[in-house]
């Protein structure tokens, strides 16, 4: 168990990485070699209620698709200005080697209940360092 609020925070932030990295396949969370990020897609559905359509190729999974949502969620946030996001749902399709993932999150200036929520900052910090674009 971490003492003190430096160890609080290194877990926090190790929690929050692990968060934003896909599971399955490499556990770093880095992309693999190939893959490429082709886009997002924002929307605007409500004041706070926020769809990101993502495309991708080389994905290895769905969770590496789901990953570039989120990452694409916490960036967004912090654009608008707001510190969290919530996860409501994310839909992915793969076809021909292209993956589609359509993602709807809320945004908010605290945090937000429920037990899919995102601190912006530190998502979209994991994010540059795993390599994953925002937008």
């Amino acid at each position: 168990m971490p003492r003190g609020r430096a160890g609080m925070l290194g877990l926090v932030a190790a929690m929050a990485a692990a968060g934003c990295a896909p599971s399955g396949g490499d556990p770093t969370g880095v992309p693999p070699a190939g893959v490429t990020f082709d886009g997002v897609e924002t929307r605007l559905l409500d004041d706070d209620l926020v769809n990101f359509r993502v495309e991708m190729t080389g994905a290895r999974t769905r969770d590496d698709v789901a990953a570039y949502a989120r990452c694409a969620a916490a960036q967004y946030a912090l654009i608008r200005g707001f510190g969290f996001a919530r996860h409501v749902r994310t839909n992915v399709q793969e076809q021909g080697g292209v993956w589609v993932g359509d993602a709807v999150y809320t945004i908010s200036p605290a945090l937000p209940r429920g037990l899919q929520t995102l601190d912006a900052e530190v998502v979209a910090a994991a994010c540059a360092e795993q390599g994953i674009p925002t937008v």
